[in-house]
Parts: C-alpha cells; sequence; structure tokens
C-alpha cells in the first residue's frame, strides 16, 4: 500500500447518539473510496466495521473500530464509535486519539442527550468538527430543524455546506452551496452524485445557504473581510481557504445533508475532510503527562505512540491499536515501555480497515495501525524511544454507573473466572474488578447493564467459564447515637489451667467519618498493660463482624476504664473475648442504627420527561439537590442511597426512550430509615440463621 506523509493524513473520529448511522457512514465511505466491493450493512450483518457476532446479533457497535481510506491525495483514517452510553469508554479513548470528529445527527430528532454528551468530550479536548444531518431520506426528515438545534445546543459556527433536495422518503440529492451545483444521486448506492443545475424551486435555499457559508468563511481571515464587506464576490479557493482556517481554529463547523442507508451526499463529506480537514501536522506540540517534555508532529522527532485500544480476535490474537504522535514506529522494531520498564518486541504491523489487515512495514507520525501479540503494553500505554521517559497524557474513561455479583455456576472455577476478568480489563479498561471482603462477593462495576452481560458472554464464549451475575449485597455500616457503660466477664475453667478475663468499656459515638477511637483509661493496673491490646483487638474483631446485622461498625469510641484479672488463669485469648462480648452488649445498650451509603447521581435527560424522571426518583427515597439546563437538556441532581440504584441506568432508558444518561459518584454515610432498617435487619438474621 502506498505511504502517506503526515500532512497527507487525515484523522476522524464518528460520534453521535445512538442509532444515529455513525457505522453506515463508516461502511459507505469505504465503499465509495473502492475499500470495499459491496455497501455493508448493519441491519443485514454485512458491515465492514460492526463485524463482532455480539454486534451482528444485537445490530449496534459494540467496540470502536479502526477504517481508512485513500481519496484525493490524503489518507483518511477514522475511528467509528459504539453510540450506546454502555460503551462510552470507546468513544472518549478515540477522542483522546484523533484531530477532529464528525458528529451524526438524526435529521427526525435532532440534537440528542447522547449528541450533547459526546460534543461535550470532543469540546473539551478543542476538536475541530464536521456534522452529518443523517437520515434525510426518513418520513417526517427535517433538515432545517436539526441544522437549528445543531446552531442552537452545540455550535453557534456550523454552516450548511451540502443542503437536501427533495428531503424525506422522495430524497434523491444535495446541493453543494460551495460549488453551487445539485448533485443527483443513483439509487444503487454507489455513492457518486452526478452534478447539474441546481433547481429553480431550490434557488432560493441555496443562495441563502450559501451567503452564511461565504460570510463565515470570510471571517476567517481579515484580508477575506475587506473582500466580503467591500462588495467582493469571494472565489471557491478563497471560500475554502477560509473553510479550512475556520475548521482548524474550532470556530466554524460545516454541516452536510447525507443518506448513510442510500449512500447519499457522503462523497461531497469526503471532498471537505480531504481539502480542508486539520492534518496532524498543523496540530500543536505533543505535551508529555507531566508537562515536562513537548514534541512536534513530526517523523524527525523520537517516537510517542499510544496504545488506545487492545482487541482480541479468534484468527489473529490480541490486537493493540496505536496511534502514533511523533517519530516512526517500524515492524520488527523494540520501543521502549515506561510503565513496565521494558522493551516492547514489534513484530509484524497493519493497517487496520474494519476486519481487513494491511501489512505495513512502519507507522508514520500522525498514522494509525496495530500491532499483533504484544507481551506487556496494556491499553493506554505509551511506546518511546528505547530508554526513553516519555509517557503521553492518560486516556481520561468514565467511572462506573452499575455493579453486580458475579458467582460462578460450577464450583471450582473461581481461578478461572478471574484470569479470564483481569485479560478482559486489559482489554476494557472501563469496568472494574473488586473482591469485596466487606461484602463478601466479587463485584464487578461497568458502565450499563448491557456492559456487563457482554462480559459474561466474553468470559463463556473465550475462557469457558460460566458465570451469574447477581444483585450485589450493600455495604451497609453499623453505629450507634448513644452511649454506654458495660462488663464483659469472660471464664472458662477446665480440668486444666482456666481462662479469665474482666473488663469494662465506656462506649459512646463518634462524629460521622472520624472513625475509631480506643482510648486506655485504666488506672491502678486493675488490668494489666500487657492485655490491652488484646482487648482492643476483641473491640476490633466485634466491629469487623457486626453486631446487630453483620455489617461492619464505625464511627464509635471505646474506653476500657475498669476490670480484674487472674494471676493464673488470666490470657490474651481471654481478655480479647471478654472485650468483644462487652462491645457486643454496649452496643446494643447504645441506641444502635444502620448507615447506608449514599450517592449523588446527575441525570440528563430531555425535558419532556423530567417529571417521570423526578417523580422515579423519588420513589428510590432520592433526594433532588436541584435542575439545571445545559445543552437545551434538563440536568437533574439528586442524592440517592446505592441501595436503590441497582440497575437504574436500564430503567432510565425505559423511562426516556433511551435518550436520559445519568452518572453517579459516592457522597456520603447516612442513617437508613426505622422502616427500611428493621426489614434489613431481619433479612440479615434470616440469612444468617439459613446458613
Amino acid at each position: 500500500m502506498k505511504e502517506y506523509g503526515t500532512d497527507a493524513l487525515r484523522n476522524l473520529a464518528f460520534v453521535g447518539h445512538g442509532g444515529s448511522g455513525k457505522t453506515s457512514l463508516a461502511d459507505a465511505l469505504l465503499f465509495i473510496a473502492g475499500g470495499s466491493n459491496r455497501l455493508g450493512r448493519v441491519d443485514d450483518g454485512t458491515s465492514q466495521f460492526d463485524f463482532d457476532e455480539e454486534e451482528k446479533k444485537r445490530k449496534l457497535t459494540i467496540r470502536s473500530s479502526l477504517g481508512f481510506v485513500e481519496w484525493k491525495k490524503s489518507k483518511i483514517n477514522f475511528l467509528d464509535t459504539p453510540g450506546y452510553a454502555d460503551f462510552i469508554g470507546d468513544v472518549v479513548a478515540a477522542l483522546q486519539v484523533t484531530d477532529a470528529v464528525v458528529v451524526l445527527v438524526d435529521a427526525q430528532a435532532g440534537v440528542e442527550v447522547g449528541t450533547d454528551r459526546v460534543w461535550r468530550y470532543a469540546k473539551s479536548r478543542s476538536l475541530p468538527a464536521f456534522f452529518c444531518v443523517n437520515k434525510v431520506d426518513r418520513e417526517h426528515a427535517d433538515f432545517a430543524k436539526a441544522y437549528g438545534s445543531i446552531r442552537e445546543r452545540l455550535a453557534d459556527g456550523a454552516v450548511a455546506v451540502t443542503i437536501p433536495l427533495n428531503e424525506g422518503e422522495g430524497f434523491d440529492g444535495v446541493i453543494d452551496v460551495l460549488r453551487m451545483k445539485a448533485f443527483r444521486y443513483p439509487s444503487d448506492g454507489s455513492g457518486k452524485g452526478n452534478p447539474e443545475e441546481i433547481p429553480a424551486d431550490a434557488a432560493d435555499r441555496a443562495r441563502e445557504a450559501r451567503e452564511r457559508l461565504v460570510e463565515q468563511a470570510a471571517e476567517t481571515d481579515d484580508s477575506l473581510v475587506e473582500k466580503y464587506l467591500d462588495g467582493g464576490e469571494l472565489t471557491e479557493e478563497e471560500i475554502l481557504r477560509g473553510l479550512k482556517a475556520g475548521i482548524a481554529a474550532g470556530t466554524l463547523y460545516p454541516v452536510f445533508a447525507v443518506s448513510t442507508g442510500r449512500n447519499m451526499g457522503t462523497d461531497l463529506l469526503l471532498d471537505r475532510i480531504a481539502e480542508s480537514g486539520p492534518s496532524p501536522a498543523n496540530r500543536s506540540e505533543i505535551v508529555s503527562a507531566d508537562g515536562e517534555q513537548k514534541r512536534k508532529p513530526s517523523e524527525s522527532e523520537p517516537l510517542a505512540a499510544l496504545a488506545f485500544k487492545t482487541v482480541s480476535e479468534a484468527h489473529m490474537g490480541e490486537l493493540t491499536y496505536f496511534r502514533v504522535f511523533s517519530g516512526e514506529m517500524k515492524a520488527s522494531s523494540e520501543p521502549y515501555n515506561p510503565r513496565t520498564e521494558k522493551p516492547e518486541r514489534i513484530g509484524q504491523l497493519f493497517y487496520v480497515r474494519g476486519r481487513e489487515r494491511v501489512e505495513a512495514t512502519r507507522l508514520t507520525a500522525g498514522d494509525f495501525g496495530a500491532g499483533v501479540k504484544l507481551k506487556e503494553t496494556k491499553t493506554g500505554d505509551t511506546l518511546c524511544e528505547p530508554g526513553g521517559d516519555f509517557v503521553l497524557p492518560a486516556i481520561p474513561f468514565p467511572k462506573p454507573v452499575i455493579r453486580s455479583a458475579v458467582i460462578a455456576i460450577n464450583k471450582g472455577e473461581e481461578d478461572k473466572i478471574g484470569n479470564g476478568l483481569a485479560r478482559l480489563q486489559e482489554e476494557d479498561p472501563t469496568f472494574r474488578v473488586v473482591h469485596d471482603k466487606e461484602v463478601r462477593q466479587t463485584l464487578l462495576h461497568g458502565l450499563g447493564e448491557m456492559h456487563l452481560d457482554i462480559l459474561v458472554q466474553k468470559l463463556k464464549e473465550r475462557f469457558n467459564v460460566g458465570v451469574e451475575l447477581i444483585k450485589p449485597r450493600i455495604p451497609y455500616k453499623e453505629t450507634i447515637r448513644g452511649k454506654a457503660e458495660v462488663q464483659g466477664r469472660y471464664k472458662k475453667q477446665t480440668g486444666g489451667r482456666g481462662q479469665f478475663g474482666d473488663v469494662w468499656l465506656r462506649i459512646e459515638p463518634q462524629p460521622r467519618g472520624v472513625g475509631f477511637e480506643f482510648v486506655d483509661a485504666v488506672v491502678g493496673g486493675v488490668v494489666p498493660n500487657k492485655f490491652i491490646p488484646a482487648v482492643e483487638k476483641g473491640v476490633v474483631a466485634a466491629m469487623e463482624e457486626g453486631v446487630v446485622a453483620g455489617y461492619k461498625v464505625v464511627d464509635v469510641k471505646v474506653s476500657l476504664y475498669d476490670g480484674s484479672h487472674h494471676p493464673v488463669d488470666s490470657s490474651e485469648n481471654s481478655f480479647k473475648v471478654a472485650g468483644s462480648m462487652a462491645f457486643k452488649k454496649g452496643f446494643l445498650q447504645a441506641n444502635p442504627i444502620l448507615l447506608e451509603p449514599i450517592y449523588e447521581v446527575k441525570v440528563t435527560v430531555p425535558e419532556e420527561y423530567m417529571g417521570d424522571v423526578m417523580g422515579d426518583l423519588s420513589s428510590r427515597r432520592g433526594k433532588i439537590l436541584g435542575m439545571d439546563s445545559e445543552g437545551g437538556f434538563q440536568v437533574l441532581r439528586a442524592r440517592v442511597p446505592l441501595a436503590e440504584l441497582y440497575k437504574y441506568s436500564t430503567n432510565l432508558r425505559s423511562l426516556t426512550q433511551g435518550r436520559g444518561l445519568y452518572e453517579r459518584e459516592f457522597s456520603t454515610y447516612e442513617e437508613v430509615p426505622k422502616d427500611f432498617a428493621e426489614k434489613v435487619i431481619a433479612e440479615a438474621q434470616a440469612a444468617k440463621e439459613e446458613a
């Protein structure tokens, strides 16, 4: 395959709300550019990018796919990303390594919650953007309304570069307002528009769109502004120059009318990307994670490449996807991994085009590719020159929003489960495995119910181990509101030496979050110094075990102030037991209560769903903190008990027809209401009796 210099590369990520047509766009561009001999389709399972069996079955993108096309002397790399919130981690990783985004917006729905979310991620990285108003061939499609929602909610610098002809089910072409030509498309899906004069009934719309495009392009350059204000007509070359400058500066965002299903209008998108899209050579210097080192995006600089994704494929083994930011990566080389402090052997290198692999001898600065079966390198690692210490910034993966306990279907497979989950976590850093001693369960934390379901499916298919996801236990805590002074007396006489320990404890509450404090208040040696640590151990053991419902005790102060001992029968163990007995008795006398973890949640929804969402949160014992508007959507903030958030992401999607998103973060522990606490205690006691 032909090699391209850094200035001839264009790197994009296709992002948008689920179902907006990102994968269909990837398939369409591949077909138009001759990278495939047929137009792949998601619905019939022939997509070049959604080729995983789970993706085919569910008809949605689960993991990002890398592709490229060669077009007008440029190599255009693109990442087709998931739209479903459960897989937003792949979107974040893609935005870390791309130079621009193509945001797809449904012509019927306009800007949706998922669109807004990925746009905020893109803007946090100051990425240039192109917009595609897709599905303009559908009934009730409204390009003008969708275009207006882009300008109002996302980017007021958005400007139409193509507009639709015969919008709706009769859609068959677009007007290129830069060239002032109409392009009609054949119905065979070939994607090649035929130029013709603009129909008379569309001439006014075209002139208005061109005037706005010329005005915004002129504003990017003083000389163009001067010419425009003097009444001079800008040439096509001058408009393109202004367009390119505005895109790079993030002040102008071209908008295209397309139908990815019929493959119409997509060739003009490719033209603009090739002609006006930013090149890696134009980006600012690459700065290391510690801010101490800088490199230019040039192959003359030392190597700096980021491993942004790891996938496992049946016939290839593990593939590690790279973006080379500076220098070059060669096949059969040994770049250095600063995390492992070891060189990593790079055998074969490939350009990746969906399911296809094209062998490469090297990846130059700005380019993408994949290495096979790397031993040590994981997602998020940097590879640099031998002996180097240049580390690229970490990928800011989102925090989990769901947790489930996992149990083996067959006993004795716990080690296989652990090994399998560890391998999967190397591929997907957005889920966490926690062996929680407090609730005595192995917990999976992920981005949604489907996310965890697919992990379970992968465990079964790739590691031949079956697991079941069950509702996780809640890590309640026990504490007290009152005080108590109690005696713990342990006396046991057997045929030989006996056991004797006698202590008096004062138990009182501590402020929330202060923790445990043990005070030695013994006077006169009634409890010898050598036995006092044993009393504390007994108290701590009782606290770990729990008193009321088997949950860990927190925020108590325990003072040992009196007691007695036997010169022969007393021992460390006897005082440990006495301490435990006294604590349990005193705890029950000191007005014990249960505490539960409270999370702060942020729910983003279209306004029409606010009432349902608020009602649902109230039914979950949630306390509303406030509401705001953000990007045209309503943002609800509330504090909700963790016990009420099990599978909440799934319920929210159901309430909002898939248009609601939420994030959560631990806030504090609060007292459990009495009626709810009684239920929790009864369940704990029943479970203990059953065990």
